[in-house]
This record gives structure tokens, C-alpha cells and sequence, in this order.
């Protein structure tokens, strides 16, 4: 009996440190499930050696915690950030459109600014006979963009007569036949021309002889140039615009009535008033 008791004794002592250790191991556990685990002296939060020294004691001891502590930890899912939405359809249409637009008809403003005068370097000859004031005009017109023909050639294509040359559709024809891209157009004034229209004929001349092209106009009556001179036609003639100067308010014309008189400059206000009933090839 006494020796069995003596063995009890030594079985407990020995026992009794290891379930103290195993409850020490339990209390840590339900602390660091809850997240509250705090330091005994400061009560900051265990560091992480703390948790992995629970861990490795959980798995020593055996001792599984309450909950789900078992179960593997699971990452958040990945999330991706949304690509840029790309164009759509109609988008992209209305851009290629806009884009053709733009290379079928130029915008316009980007062209140069025209300059404030500009004369053209023209061949002048006067009228080879009284009534070919018609192809002299044309021809002399022409001589500008460096185009050489007859007076004689050009009377026939205007059907010139000695009645002299119908209109101004006849030269802006002629002009368009020679000229490559047909850029000539008739503008009439049946009756006296308006503020508008005497507008237009400046615009028509700035842009003709910038772009190196002289004008026709079909006149009638009397006319006082910038220096006084007076000209008159009262059965009507047929005059070369060869230049203009400020911004085209007045122009340079190349007359072949009088040799003596190759050329003037008069007000294009004047030069409108000049050829009522009559027009322009431009």
C-alpha cells in the first residue's frame, strides 16, 4: 500500500507540470482567436513570434482551438481594374467621316492670308484691229498664267466678229477651254451693281490674281481712273484685270484700246459701275 501510494505521488508530480502547460496552451489559443491577445505587462498587442509560438504549441500540444481555426485560410479573390471601354462603332465612324471631309474639301482658312497688292508679270499687246478688243483682253489675260495664244485663235474660239464679242460668257468659255481646272466663272450685272456685288468682285479678283490667273471684264460707257484719266466705250470693250493693290479696293488694268496707254488703276467700285449691263470672267 505504501509503495503504491509513493508511486501515485511521483506519477502526479510528474504528471501535473505538463497539464499545467496544457492549459496555459488552451488560454493562449481562445485569446489569439479573438483577436485579443495582449501583453500581461503593457497590454499591447502580442507580436507576431507570439502567434507562431501558439501555433507550434497547438500542434505540440494536440489541443485544437474553437471555431473555425482549422479550416485553411483563404485569400481575398483578385480583382482587376476594368480596362479603358474602347471606342465605339459610331465613334469611330463619325471620326473616319470627319477626317475624309476634311481631305476632300480643305478648310479654307488655313489657305495663306491673300497679299495687300499683287501684279502679275503679263505679256501685253494692244488690239491687232478695231473690234478684237475681245481676244486682246483674253490673250492678255492669259499671258499672265504664261499661256501664249493668237489673237486670232481666240477671236475664232469667241466667235468675234466685227460686231466684236458677245458677253462675258464667251470669254469665261475661251478661258476654261485653256486653262486647266476650269476655275473661271461668269458674274453679271444686268442692272447697276449693289454693295454686295461690287464686294464680290473684289473677293473674285483678290483670289484670281493670287492665284496667278487674270480677270475679263466686259465694260460699257465712261470711267475715271485713281490718276484722273478719263476712258470711254460707249459701244462697250472688253479690259484684262492684271492686279490689285489694297487688299483689292483698287485694280490694274490692261487696256488694249490705246498702246499709248497700256495700262491704269481705277477703284474696283468704279470698275463695277463700269460694267452694268454688262460682267466678268474671273
Amino acid at each position: 500500500m505504501k509503495h503504491t501510494l509513493k508511486r501515485r505521488l511521483r506519477q502526479l508530480a510528474t504528471e501535473r507540470p505538463f497539464q499545467i502547460a496544457a492549459a496555459s496552451a488552451v488560454a493562449v489559443v481562445l485569446a489569439s482567436t479573438t483577436g485579443a491577445l495582449v501583453n500581461a505587462a503593457d497590454d499591447t498587442p502580442a507580436t507576431q513570434p507570439a502567434s507562431a509560438s501558439v501555433a507550434e504549441l497547438r500542434s505540440d500540444t494536440g489541443i485544437a482551438s474553437r471555431g473555425d481555426d482549422r479550416s485553411p485560410a483563404t485569400s481575398a479573390p483578385e480583382t482587376t481594374a476594368p480596362s479603358s471601354p474602347s471606342a465605339s462603332p459610331s465613334a469611330t465612324k463619325t471620326a473616319e467621316a470627319t477626317k475624309a471631309a476634311k481631305a476632300a474639301n480643305p478648310d479654307v482658312s488655313r489657305k495663306p492670308k491673300p497679299p495687300a497688292s499683287k501684279v502679275l508679270d503679263y505679256d501685253y499687246q494692244a488690239q491687232t484691229t478695231y473690234y478684237y478688243c475681245g481676244p486682246a483682253a483674253t490673250r492678255n489675260a492669259l499671258s499672265a498664267a504664261g499661256i501664249e495664244r493668237s489673237q486670232d485663235d481666240l477671236a475664232v474660239q469667241l466667235g468675234t466678229t466685227e460686231m466684236g464679242t458677245n458677253s462675258a460668257e464667251d470669254t469665261t468659255r475661251v478661258l476654261n477651254a485653256v486653262v486647266k481646272g476650269n476655275p473661271y466663272r461668269t458674274r453679271m450685272f444686268p442692272n447697276a451693281p449693289s454693295p454686295a456685288q461690287m464686294d464680290q468682285l473684289q473677293a473674285d479678283v483678290v483670289r484670281a490674281i493670287t492665284d496667278g490667273r487674270g480677270v475679263v471684264a466686259n465694260i460699257v460707257g465712261d470711267a475715271t481712273d485713281v490718276d484722273g484719266g478719263w476712258h470711254s466705250f460707249p459701244g462697250g470693250h472688253y479690259i484684262a484685270v492684271v492686279g490689285y493693290r489694297d487688299e483689292g479696293r483698287v485694280v490694274k488694268i490692261a487696256d488694249s484700246a490705246n498702246p499709248a496707254i497700256p495700262s491704269y488703276w481705277i477703284t474696283t467700285i468704279d470698275l463695277a459701275n463700269w460694267m452694268t449691263t454688262r460682267g466678268y470672267s474671273a
